[in-house]
């Protein structure tokens, strides 16, 4: 905004409020002042004009003469007095505090300022602000979007807290569906990152009816998956378990409950979810494509507060309240489902359910020390026909200790454990298989603030795993199959980071830091050793990889190191902001990853195997390039963001065709090392305030894997060219809107559009043995049909004026309303009436209506 142009003339009979007019009539800015500034006056002291100037240099002329002093902040001009130079400068203290809502939860992102000085600061994610103040008295005022406006007389004389509880604006949350600043943070150097509220989740439309955190960052640029009810994400054409997924700073290792129907992330609990795809913070680390860091609710310090929902096939229930008022507080949430009992009634032999439990404690010894404990539990079972059998799910808990040294350093300390198990049980072969990955971890982090232009943030990390690919047990003696233990793996990932934030200028903004990471895989362990030292060998006469020859092993003790490898793991980023709207930024990242998911198919499976890097699996390393470009329009109620990215990812494993990974205790021998690459362009366009709000993001972007051969003589993968990755999106379209139509009622809708999934289709078919066996084509080199659906939902509050004792309202939802019949896969198999050979294409949803019951007291 201030670069627009002005014509303006000021003389010795100039007034202020004339000065004003002259401004305000060519521009969109407004001037504010303190009472100590008389608008009726004239502070000019010669005539001057200016034809066609910026609003900025115009500014810095008038300061030169005028005997009031002019500053931008935003769309403001600010004014007041000048001061006197002989005056001398006041002693600085800090003013510092945290900012909490009616339900005592922190607000992040709230402005704190101070109206005498013209300076002000953000709350961070735990609600609290700093501001280096002369000693004095002033108002300080607090604002946040869909919460009244707070304003405090306090007097500074040495370094002061003051905590501020702000409330819902309750008009305006009826108007207003944003409860946080969604503009785009224009100064800062993040990118390539996406944040998204609970009241934004809530409102997205899914199947079943249900919110859900995890399929809602599938609207957002960037971010794909395998199709509908597959679990597991996509981000920038990696694969699942390229994503770190965080909940309270804790791993988690399987992120959907049903075979990917719901998410393990109750939305009740949830506080709001960050997914950084690029210029990743150096304290993140172990994963290359995406961080998805969940945060939960705090409890309520004061009050006991009950909500819920009653779905089609599940329900919940939340419950908050204090352990001791103002220090302690708890919150606990709980979902199930109850499709399984529907089944019983109709005499259906086939079981589906699942069931999840979150819990978070907090302890408030002092002002600088704080104490949290998140938990969480959940598990799916499925019986099919009393035949098959599956039981599946995560635990997890971490403790974290929050200590705070002075107003300028902080620490967290956090220990926890995460574990994911999955159970199989074949009763028609009358065996059961077993297997997991167990986490052990230790996190340790400092933040120092030296000014408020320079920030450290460094800290140390230490991660154990345990990793059980499969015990197979027979359930009966009639059991063909004997009691086997596939080899158990043990791996150590250890990191440092440091982290500088660095405001060289007033619109240049540097930062740059530096993640080492060391990872040691242990035994005990046996490890084969194979003929010629290749565990995959090729056979020229078939044209075909086949499993190499093994020759022996070599055994490794109890805690002895198989394999290590470390690397240091570079990031910085930079903003420059050219005027309080627009800027544009580029950050670049290495990062490694150690452990890799074994599975063959596009969406990672419950039965999927984690492994760790060894002798004949290397870690992926990846480097990131991007940049972009980012606007707000009209006083922050419309925002865009513009990026391109380039993504190269080196050791990226690929299997050999037929492979067979389930029950595979020697993985080595059908998988190659390959590389990957991905490039694209993000685009997202957000309506941020106003009775209707809502964004639209487009991906243009490919997706490419290369697996060339060893020799000369071997052809590698697709003849070692690139192929598409199963995680290619071409075109990826998201439009998300919601309506407030009265207090009563609010509509929301969700369109989306990709493109196919690559797939390899059968381009003819041989006989053999009377039998038509379909020949298939290079790898991915076909896709899938064009994938779209429109979801729509409609809330109703029966009483929304309703404050206090029982509230409640009803979500009514349509999934796919238009009963597209996406293909989630294409099968080519022959027909047994006509022996004619087909195509059949398989879908998960149709139509899919959905209603729910959500209540609090």
């Amino acid at each position: 905004m201030s670069a627009q142009n002005v014509t303006v003339t000021v003389d010795q009979n100039v007034t202020l409020k004339e000065f004003f007019k002259q401004i305000e009539s060519q521009t969109d800015f407004k001037f504010a002042f303190t009472d100590k500034v008389d608008t009726n006056q004239k502070y000019f002291t010669k005539k001057s004009t200016y034809k066609q100037i910026e609003i900025e240099k115009l500014i810095s002329e008038l300061n030169k003469n005028a005997s009031v002093q002019f500053s931008i902040v935003g769309q403001n001009i600010f004014v007041k007095q000048k001061s006197q130079s002989a005056r001398p400068a006041k002693k600085k203290s800090k003013l510092t505090g945290q900012i909490l809502d009616d339900t005592r939860q922190p607000v992040i992102g709230a402005n704190v300022y101070i109206k005498e000085l013209e300076v002000g600061a953000i709350t961070d994610i735990n609600g609290k602000y700093s501001i280096e103040i002369p000693n004095g008295d002033y108002t300080v005022s607090v604002s946040y979007i869909g919460f009244k406006n707070h304003e405090k007389k306090v007097t500074v004389s040495e370094d002061t807290r003051i905590n501020f509880n702000i409330d819902s604006d309750s008009q305006e949350l009826e108007q207003v569906i944003v409860t946080g600043n969604k503009a785009v943070d224009i100064k800062t150097t993040q990118m390539s990152v996406n944040r998204l509220s609970m009241q934004e989740i809530k409102r997205i439309p899914v199947a079943m009816g249900e919110p859900d955190p995890l399929k809602s960052i599938l609207t957002l640029p960037g971010v794909t998956n395998a199709g509908e009810a597959s679990s597991g994400f996509n981000v920038r054409g990696g694969a699942a378990d390229q994503n770190l997924i965080l909940l309270d700073g804790a791993p988690v290792y399987n992120d959907s409950h049903m075979f990917g129907f719901f998410s393990v992330f109750n939305a009740d609990i949830v506080n709001g979810l960050d997914l950084y795809k690029g210029g990743i913070p150096s304290k993140f680390g172990g994963r290359v494509s995406s961080v998805l860091d969940v945060t939960q609710q705090t409890g309520d310090f004061e009050n006991f507060k009950v909500n819920g929902g009653i779905g089609v096939i599940s329900s919940r229930l939340l419950v908050q309240g204090p352990l001791q008022k103002d220090k302690g507080s708890f919150i606990v949430s709980g979902r199930t489902s109850y499709a399984h009992l529907f089944l019983k009634l109709a005499d259906n032999k086939n079981s589906a359910m699942f069931y999840d439990f979150n819990a978070k404690f907090n302890y408030r010894f002092n002002a600088n020390n704080t104490l949290t404990f998140s938990g969480y539990l959940g598990n799916d079972v499925f019986d099919i026909n009393d035949r098959f059998s599956s039981k599946y799910g995560n635990t997890m808990g971490i403790l974290s200790w929050k200590h705070k040294f002075s107003d300028r350093l902080n620490s967290n300390l956090s220990t926890f454990y995460s574990d994911y198990k999955f159970n199989l049980g074949l009763s028609t072969e009358n065996f059961e298989w077993d297997s997991n990955i167990q986490n052990y971890g230790l996190k340790y982090g400092w933040n120092y603030q030296k000014s408020e232009k320079f920030k450290i943030n460094y800290g140390i990390e230490g991660l154990y795993y345990n990793f059980n690919p499969g015990t197979v047990q027979p359930t009966s003696i009639d059991s063909q199959f004997n009691y086997k233990q596939l080899d158990k793996k043990y791996a150590l990932e250890t990191s440092a980071y440091l982290d500088f934030e660095n405001q060289i200028t007033e619109k240049l903004n540097f930062r740059y830091g530096l993640r080492y990471s060391m990872f040691y895989r242990l035994g005990s362990e046996a490890i084969s050793t194979y003929e010629n030292g290749q565990s995959v060998v090729y056979n020229p006469l078939y044209k075909i990889y086949e499993e190499g020859t093994p020759t022996g092993s070599v055994y490794y003790g109890k805690g002895k190191k198989i394999s290590s490898f470390d690397n240091f793991e570079p990031r910085a980023a930079l903003s420059y902001a050219f005027n309080d709207n627009t800027s544009v930024k580029a950050s670049y990242n290495r990062m490694a990853q150690y452990i890799h998911i074994l599975s063959n198919t596009q969406s990672p499976l419950p039965m999927s195997i984690w492994t760790p890097s060894g002798p004949f699996t290397k870690p992926q390393l990846l480097d990131q390039y991007a940049m972009g470009y980012f606007k707000n329009f009209r006083d922050n109620d419309y925002s865009f963001e513009g990026e391109l990215f380039y993504k190269n990812v080196q050791n990226r494993i690929d299997y050999i065709d037929g492979a067979d990974i389930l029950a595979n205790n020697n993985i080595e021998q059908v998988i190659l090392n390959g590389k990957a690459r991905s490039y694209g362009m993000e685009l997202l366009f957000r309506k941020n305030t106003g009775i209707f709000t809502g964004w639209i993001s487009y991906t243009l972007s490919r997706a490419e894997q290369k697996t060339p051969g060893r020799t000369p003589e071997e052809p590698g993968i697709a003849n070692g060219d690139w192929y598409l990755s199963g995680y290619d999106k071409m075109h990826n379209l998201s439009i998300v809107g919601s309506y407030e139509f009265s207090p009563k009622w609010s509509f929301n809708g969700n369109f989306t559009l990709q493109s196919g999934q690559p797939v390899t289709y059968a381009n003819g078919y041989y006989e053999f043995g009377g039998i038509h066996v379909p020949n298939y084509s290079l790898r991915n080199e076909n896709r899938l049909p064009l994938f779209h659906h429109l979801d729509v939902a409609a809330t109703y509050t029966p009483k929304p004026d309703k404050k206090k004792g029982w509230q409640s309202y009803w979500v009514f939802s349509i999934y796919n309303i238009y009963n597209r019949k996406n293909a989630a896969s294409m099968s080519f198999t022959t027909n047994e009436d006509t022996g004619a050979n087909e195509t059949r294409r398989l879908s998960i949803f149709g139509i899919v209506p959905g209603v729910s019951y959500n209540f609090k007291f």
